[in-house]
């Protein structure tokens, strides 16, 4: 990806932030004992939060672009107040986290019971965010289940590689398994059934998700799977998700990122793995800059690429649901508009730069005349041919041989995005749906009452999934639950996506 909508991914993600829900205040502390020693949480009115909690030893020195390892017991008390660093991430003059950021934060009802885990992975592009960044106290209480957010490795430390390296291009996903091993191991002492874990994410936490779902080395780790905008057939044509990009996908081959990093070796002036681990994090982070923001198939972790595993069938049969948003490419359409007018001259050029001498047929089946401005027609295009439509194809290909649940988020008026251009229609866009689950740290989203209600509505469906693998009937054809405020309606996707004439264009 070019850094421009690497930045404005981040920003779509960042800024999602919804502190509406007010903390609960502390009545006292509790102890609880992982399998690495005990850690001293916080209870509150209705749940109890663990903050910090290492789940892998510091990746570190020689333990950099290495697969996670274990953590070195404690004897004493852990305090477990506060989340513990994030992952190194952002621009060289804005670098924040640090490389000792393997913790993960537990969010559990009060009481004893065995219930239904999701572990939720955090979106960024695969170069930004934590698990911190996400409250999921709503979730966890008014849907009883625990919730666990994860911090793993991001950029170049989570996604570098190299000729030699073992693991190139995979430490981030290693990470997640890492925490679902853990998860295994510990989230009885939580008051979770270790054996009902869903592991859940959006964005790249989605499409970490689908790479763990595809990935052999994942097998048993998780018994259901939820993919928020990140399905495993989602691809690009040239200069469609933003001009200048290429034609691509959310993962990279070994080969190339192996390529890539002798090249960025020879920027930093390393000729071996051992100079590189003596750099320091600033120093890496300050060349590397949306470099190494996909995870390497042709690996021992990712033997396949995603879609093409799942098109083989090669796949755990594990429940999955499985959804996106109504209009998931306005925030994009939005910051290039504000960068340079989409006015309808550039529409037609912008149709040409992607598909070429078939650039008439989409702009026949998308007329200017059929939406208010000739920015929203452009978003409309890449929302389908992004997104959708390859989501639905993935949901089709999933349900021939696991239960398959679909759902689009579709409330056009979701509270709109930070850092992005005001009075722009949002709509359902991508990362929109994030506050009706959680409260997202520095976005303060206020819901109306219909909103509320409608978050209520998807924080039970989601548990639902969680605890029995059935939130609502299974997928048919092209058949999804819209979720908007109003009650429980259906769409039909392929119809509403034009996902028939995309299925057709050569």
């Amino acid at each position: 990806m070019t850094r421009f909508p690497i930045l404005v991914a981040a920003a779509l993600i960042a800024a999602l932030a919804s502190p509406a829900v007010p903390a609960r205040a502390a009545s006292q502390d509790v102890v609880v004992a992982t399998h690495s020693g005990p850690v001293r949480g916080t209870a509150h009115d209705g749940y109890q939060s663990f903050q910090g909690v290492p789940y892998a030893a510091p990746p570190v020195g020689e333990l950099r672009w290495r697969d996670p390892q274990p953590v070195a017991p404690w004897s004493g008390v852990r305090e477990a107040a506060v989340p513990g660093n994030p992952c190194p991430q952002g621009p060289a003059d804005h670098l924040t986290g640090n490389e000792d950021c393997l913790y993960l934060n537990v969010t559990a009802p009060a009481g004893a019971k065995r219930r239904p885990v999701v572990v939720w992975l955090h979106g960024g592009s695969f170069d930004s965010g934590a698990g911190s960044d996400y409250d999921p106290h709503r979730m966890a209480v008014t849907g009883d289940v625990v919730v666990v957010t994860v911090n793993y490795r991001l950029g170049v430390f989570g996604y570098f590689g190299y000729p030699g390296l073992p693991d190139s291009g995979t430490f981030g996903l290693a990470d997640q398994q890492a925490a679902l091993r853990w998860v295994r191991r510990n989230a009885a002492a939580f008051g979770g059934d270790p054996r009902n874990v869903t592991l859940a994410g959006q964005s790249a936490g989605g499409m970490s998700v689908c790479s763990q779902l595809t990935s052999p080395s994942a097998a048993g780790l998780f018994d259901k799977a939820l993919i928020q905008s990140g399905s495993c057939l989602i691809d690009y044509p040239k200069n469609l998700f933003w001009p200048g990009m290429p034609a691509g996908s959310p993962w990279t081959s070994r080969t190339a990122t192996e390529a890539t990093g002798s090249g960025f070796a020879a920027r930093v002036g390393c000729g071996t793995l051992e100079c590189l681990r003596h750099k320091s994090t600033a120093d890496l982070s300050a060349i590397s800059t949306g470099m190494f923001t996909k995870p390497a198939y042709d690996t021992p972790l990712l033997p396949i690429e995603p879609g093409s595993a799942l098109r083989e069938g090669r796949f755990q049969r594990v429940p999955v649901l499985e959804g996106g948003n109504r209009d998931e490419h306005r925030g994009w359409a939005a910051a290039l508009n504000a960068h340079e007018p989409i006015t309808p001259q550039r529409y037609r050029q912008l149709l040409t730069d992607s598909f070429g001498s078939q650039a008439d047929l989409v702009a026949e089946r998308y007329p200017l005349s059929d939406y208010p401005s000739p920015v929203l027609a452009w978003a409309a295009v890449a929302t389908d041919r992004i997104w959708s439509c390859p989501t639905l194809t993935g949901d089709r290909l999933l349900a021939r041989r696991t239960p398959l649940y679909a759902y689009e988020f579709a409330d056009r008026d979701a509270p709109a995005p930070l850092g992005l251009p005001p009075g722009f229609r949002y709509g359902a866009y991508h990362g929109s749906e994030l506050p009706y689950l959680f409260d997202v740290t520095n976005w303060p989203a206020k819901l109306t009452p219909d909103q509320q209600l409608l978050s209520d509505r998807m924080i039970r469906s989601w548990a639902a999934f969680a605890s029995t693998g059935r939130p609502w009937p299974r997928f048919r054809d092209a058949g999804a639950v819209a979720l908007r405020p109003g009650g429980v309606q259906s769409v039909d996707l392929a119809k509403e996506h034009n996902c028939d004439f995309w299925s057709q264009l050569p």
